[in-house]
């Protein structure tokens, strides 16, 4: 790709100077993203015809291309009422060349293979499917979507900011004459989520109107940007800081982040700072740093509000694989619900790419002798179980090196059990963990390290995993295991039909080696007849109870063994439960469903947020200690107790999304602070609420918090849209480690409901984190 040397503030004053000399809105933009003259942008621009495959019957050419902002993709529509015809480039998560997709490869012959491509989306949206006139066409959508989606992504947060502001301008130019009159600004103040009355309208219209001509253009539009885009807060940092001839010298900047950012820092790192951000090449050449040069610098990435060493694993992974949370998903196959929504290989996919590390597949019987993947006794759809395990195959190590588990809920006949047995060892090959690592019986787990690229399988046995070590073990007679130990790994069925036998084929059997389910009885029980390598499955409900009545009793439990934690059956809409109680008693495997955008899977994302979102968070060394005491609810003296006191100060935010498309919809953005941990630690505080602006609210309130353990809290920043009637309206929300916090002046990202990061959106905040006296 021909790219550019971006330097994002210097580009801001230019696009802007180009908008308003009447240049062309796209050039505008293919300089932003540093594609200029790129071929493959060009082709999008341009577009073409393409046919939809929705079904086997229906199947219509449309056309489609990119706007003009080159971030919205425009599609022709036959329906006379359809209002949205777009969708963001920003939404694409990934573009896929042949018959990737369950719709492709159901609803199209082999022979069109090479021109199938399909685009696949962040949120629920459903895949859109696509055919090509030839082969040749097909590569070029897809190498020129690829393209433009990594272009975007590459851009910095400032620059996304940029072109989101660049954007609503020209959307804001009715009349395409790159200028602005009175009512056009108003539009555009709506379209970035700001709402002001008409008497300061005209005020800042007339400010900037200098040529009193009725409308800005030229350097009166980048005046207007200016006002618009002025940070008072950074301002006060600024000149604090700022003594050397009105910038920041080598020195201040040294005293700054030493002082305010708790970062050690020399001379050196100040100039290299100096270099790297400073957009102004004057004030690079005298080695100091402009008010902007600040902005670019508390942009980047690795100034953020999130630790920067604990992007990358940083955490010991030589550890048996017990002393590890594992993010877990429920039913995976799922898309929506638990009763009658579809499944699909898409949610595994999606699973995986988030760094899903424990996957669930409930096998059925299904027929030409293939065994199916769906929700038993319900309207689910059913998908087959060789298309999951390719799927899993192909997608399992994307996003994390380390192990994935294969949870199996076997319903299915011995034949067809061999025939899953067959399809894993023909599909994972070496990768599927069929014998201990080492030599001899194992009396530990392996380490997350020493399964990476591994797949476990966990599942019924028929014997102990010592048997076939027994110098003359013979084959099992006994190939039956009891239903009721089977539907402790399931919603709960009629009582009935719990006694039932169900047979096991030897040669599933033999596949699961390190995660043998069993029934649980008590731990006492656990203690004296399990092996290390057999765990137990617990409905929410029970291990919830267990977790507050026998926290202590559980936490030594899971130093030992492997716990999987599942939602209630009464669940049925794929609601989910909180993790946080089920982690602070050391559960590992604590499952949820990850198709349904909710606060218990923010705090999921949250806490596997770090070390390298590889899918295994290490537990702190209390809760792997065969001698421990710790006891979340109680709260005994120990090495856990760390009492912090936690200072937050909300400060600003930066262009919130609006929660609804439309005009007049203005967000009234509300912060809350949440603490999720022990319940000692848990507490939540929020900001006044900010009306009609979400382009550039602030707040500037202080919160304090007490945290006595840790390692096992998190924080959360919430923002919502105040209502004064009814619920508020979710915006944005951002989840860390407690322990992962940055301090200082730091901005935070935001997610969507989805767990994707909003582009341009963030807040600004102060952290401080003191020892309680």
């Amino acid at each position: 790709m021909k790219c550019l040397q971006r330097q994002p503030e210097m580009s801001r004053s230019q696009e802007l100077q180009r908008y308003a000399r009447s240049q062309k809105v796209v050039n505008m933009n293919v300089k932003l993203l540093g594609m200029e003259g790129d071929p493959d942008l060009q082709f999008l621009l341009q577009g073409g015809d393409l046919l939809k495959v929705r079904s086997s019957s229906w199947k219509k050419t449309r056309y489609y291309r990119l706007q003009e902002d080159c971030k919205t993709m425009w599609h022709e529509s036959k329906k006379t009422f359809k209002t949205k015809q777009t969708f963001s480039i920003d939404d694409i998560s990934a573009v896929r060349m042949g018959r990737q997709s369950e719709g492709l490869r159901k609803n199209t012959e082999e022979q069109v293979d090479g021109r199938c491509f399909s685009i696949f989306f962040k949120s629920r949206r459903k895949n859109l499917d696509l055919i090509a006139s030839s082969e040749e066409e097909a590569k070029q959508w897809v190498n020129s979507l690829q393209k433009i989606v990594s272009s975007i992504n590459k851009l910095s947060s400032q620059q996304k900011a940029e072109h989101w502001i660049l954007s609503c301008l020209v959307k804001a130019d009715k009349n395409k004459d790159e200028k602005l009159s009175l009512s056009e600004m108003k539009n555009f103040l709506r379209l970035i989520n700001l709402e002001v009355d008409d008497e300061y309208a005209e005020i800042l219209f007339k400010k900037c109107d200098t040529s009193n001509s009725g409308y800005l253009s030229g350097k009166e539009i980048e005046h207007f940007y200016d006002l618009l885009t002025h940070r008072e807060e950074i301002d006060v940092i600024y000149g604090e800081y700022a003594k050397t001839t009105g910038f920041m010298s080598p020195d201040n900047l040294v005293e700054f982040l030493m002082k305010e950012q708790r970062e050690k820092t020399t001379l050196a790192d100040a100039y290299k700072i100096i270099e790297k951000h400073e957009p102004d090449e004057k004030a690079k050449e005298k080695k100091v740093l402009s008010k902007d040069g600040l902005i670019m610098y508390l942009h980047h990435p690795d100034t953020l509000v999130l630790n920067p060493d604990h992007k990358d694993v940083y955490q010991d992974m030589g550890q048996p694989l017990n002393h590890y949370f594992i993010s877990s998903s429920h039913n995976t196959y799922l898309m929506e619900d638990q009763l009658k929504g579809p499944s699909s290989t898409e949610a595994y996919v999606r699973a995986l790419l988030k760094g899903c590390r424990c996957v669930e597949l409930d096998c059925w019987d299904g027929s030409d002798d293939e065994p199916v993947i769906y929700h038993g006794y319900t309207l689910t759809s059913k998908i087959l179980f060789k298309d999951v395990i390719k799927a899993i195959k192909e997608y399992a190590f994307k996003t994390s090196d380390y192990p994935v588990i294969l949870s199996l809920e076997n319903h299915c006949s011995v034949e067809q059990q061999e025939v899953m047995a067959r399809h894993m060892s023909s599909i994972l090959g070496s990768a599927l963990v069929t014998s201990p690592l080492g030599e001899g019986m194992p009396t530990d787990f392996p380490s997350p390290e020493d399964l990476k690229g591994k797949f476990l399988i966990k599942g019924k046995r028929l014997n102990k995993l010592e048997a076939s070590f027994a110098a003359e073990a013979a084959a099992a007679d006994d190939t039956d295991v009891t239903e009721e130990e089977e539907s402790n790994d399931e919603d709960e069925q009629k009582e009935e039909e719990k006694k039932k036998k169900l047979k096991l084929a030897k040669e599933l059997s033999d596949m699961v080696i390190y995660c043998k389910s069993v029934h649980f009885h008590s731990f006492e029980d656990a203690r004296k007849n399990q092996s290390f390598y057999e765990m137990s499955s617990f409905k929410e409900g029970k291990a919830v109870n267990l977790a507050e009545e026998s926290a202590n009793a559980y936490v030594h439990h899971n130093v030992d063994k492997l716990s999987r934690i599942y939602p209630a059956g009464t669940r049925t809409d794929s609601s989910n439960y909180n993790p946080v109680p089920l982690w602070n008693a050391g559960c590992q495997i604590v499952a949820l469903n990850f198709q349904t955008n909710c606060t218990d899977m923010d705090v999921n994302q949250g806490r596997f947020l770090i070390n390298g979102k590889s899918g295994y968070i290490l537990k702190p060394a209390y809760m792997r200690d065969a001698a421990t005491e710790f006891d979340p609810i109680t709260l005994t003296r120990g090495e856990w107790l760390k009492h912090k006191t936690l200072h937050v100060m909300v400060i600003s935010a930066q262009q919130l999304p609006k929660v609804n498309d439309k005009k007049s919809s203005i967000v009234d953005p509300v912060i809350k602070v949440e603490v999720y941990g022990v319940p000692a630690d848990v507490a939540e505080k929020e900001t006044n609420y900010i009306e009609n602006n979400g382009f550039n609210p602030t707040w500037n309130e202080s919160f304090q918090f007490d945290v006595y353990v840790p390692e096992l809290a998190l924080v959360r920043f919430l923002v919502e849209d105040y209502d004064s009637t009814s619920d508020n309206e979710f915006v944005g929300q951002y989840t860390l480690p407690f322990n992962s916090l940055k301090m200082g002046y730091r901005h935070v990202p935001l997610f969507n409901k989805n767990g994707d990061r909003l582009p341009s959106a963030g807040l600004f905040v102060h952290i401080m984190v003191v020892d309680a006296e």
